[in-house]
């Protein structure tokens, strides 16, 4: 387990079958439910590889698009088919919590939810099912899922090949990953901070008293 966890080592004993290797652990993570595979790393990884194990950027992005979307569609059909009844309390993966963010989330930001969820951890698993369970249609999940798709495909794949050698970079990559996400919500953030702080404070219980009082008299 520990080497399917470790991209290097997975990417280097994979061979011929590289591409297929990489294509069937992003399907799974998301498609399957299955949130524990080291996807921004696997992808990261394999582009800092790619003159060693045979895999040209060009590729690697289009193998990790088409299989993100892909995975993302299954995840939305099995919203969409089996709905809550696979998340249960105490359920190792499926937990309900886990539901109740990526339902936040979606919630949230909507369709965009879908992008943001792809850089994500857990969250890019989670997001999918649950819209399959909203009201969106999937002409327009569609959509977000296969721009999302590519924007972490092309992302990753790039800063692994550009900065993969700076020991900073490759030590941190999730949370680089991240980065861009949380910077894009920190507007939306900010925006919503500034409407809460506008809207009319709520009448103290003494304030409440008095105008009661005065409508009885």
């Amino acid at each position: 387990m520990s080497g399917l966890l470790d991209p290097a080592v997975l990417l280097t004993h994979a061979g011929a079958w590289v591409a297929l290797v990489i294509a069937v652990l992003i399907l799974v993570e998301t498609g399957l439910l299955f949130p524990f595979l080291p996807g921004d790393s696997l992808i990261f990884t394999a582009a800092l590889l790619g003159p060693v194990i045979g895999l040209p950027l060009w590729w690697l992005v289009v193998v990790v698009t088409a299989a993100a979307a892909a995975g993302d569609t299954v995840g939305y059909a099995i919203g969409r088919r089996w709905g809550r009844d696979r998340f249960r309390p105490g359920a190792k993966v499926l937990r309900p919590e886990r539901l109740e963010r990526a339902d936040a989330l979606l919630g949230r930001y909507g369709g965009r939810a879908v992008v943001l969820a792809r850089f994500v951890p857990f969250a890019r698993t989670f997001v999918p099912p649950a819209v399959g369970m909203s009201s969106m249609p999937y002409r327009t999940f569609l959509r977000w899922n296969v721009l999302g798709a590519a924007a972490w495909a092309t992302g990753c794949a790039l800063a692994g090949h550009w900065l993969g050698h700076v020991p900073f970079v490759a030590a941190h990559v999730d949370l680089i990953a991240t980065a861009p996400v949380l910077l894009s919500v920190l507007p939306l953030v900010w925006h919503a901070r500034r409407r809460a702080r506008k809207r009319p404070a709520a009448p103290t219980a003494d304030v409440a008293d008095v105008a009661d009082a005065s409508a009885r008299t």
